[in-house]
């Protein structure tokens, strides 16, 4: 075989170097592919990419998560709240977010709802947090943490976790979302019972207010 002129010295047929080549290739994509799938079903590394992302505490990221559905990505209460941090289907539409159940459009989204709570109450979380369960609406109406049970008991547990990282780890059937596709939705997955009330509260309070953040 000549190259510019140059003599050079085969060896194998140009299919069995054809064939090579596409192992090869097919190697390498399989490779990239468990790669960028890895990088991307970390649940800790999400929960820590989102608290970067819009400036909030990665420790009050996921409280709220653990209230929410104790980091199930499947869970989906009676009135149709989904994923880890359990967004409404109209307040997932005005996030941005397409799939609810993947990890990380909800935990972004979560997170980006999450600062614009904090922004609107001047960073006071237990405000925020409130907001989060009632509606921003409700705490401006009564000027503090609306007077409903389930949202005291909310905040209350909310913060509780925030102040204990210890309280707040991720369960490890739910570490990615690989283990995940497989898991299942069981339904509600909030980690106390009565959760179930507030959640069908929340749907019938407005709770997004209009927000402009990128």
């Amino acid at each position: 075989m000549y190259v510019n002129g140059i003599g050079t010295k085969t060896t194998g047929s140009r299919s069995s170097v054809q064939s090579s080549a596409a192992r090869s290739n097919v190697d390498f994509s399989s490779v990239l592919d468990t790669a960028i799938n890895k990088a991307g079903t970390d649940l800790e590394s999400i929960f820590a990419a989102a608290a970067e992302k819009y400036d909030i505490p990665v420790s009050l990221l996921k409280a709220v998560a653990k209230a929410e559905s104790n980091f199930n990505p499947n869970a989906t209460s009676s009135c149709g709240a989904m994923g880890i941090m359990q967004l409404m289907p109209a307040t997932a539409r005005s996030l941005g977010v397409s799939d609810a159940y993947d990890p990380q459009q909800n935990i972004m989204g979560g997170a980006k709802y999450l600062k614009q709570l904090l922004n609107e109450f001047d960073g006071n979380a237990s405000l925020a947090v409130a907001a989060y369960n009632a509606g921003p609406g409700n705490v401006k109406k009564y000027n503090g943490i609306p007077p409903f049970e389930e949202t005291q008991n909310y905040v209350k547990k909310v913060l509780g976790y925030y102040g204990d990282s210890s309280a707040i780890i991720i369960p490890t059937e739910y570490s990615n979302s690989a283990q995940n596709a497989v898991a299942g939705a069981d339904g509600e997955s909030t980690d106390a019972g009565y959760y179930s009330a507030m959640l069908c509260l929340r749907a019938q309070m407005k709770i997004l207010d209009d927000f402009d953040i990128e």
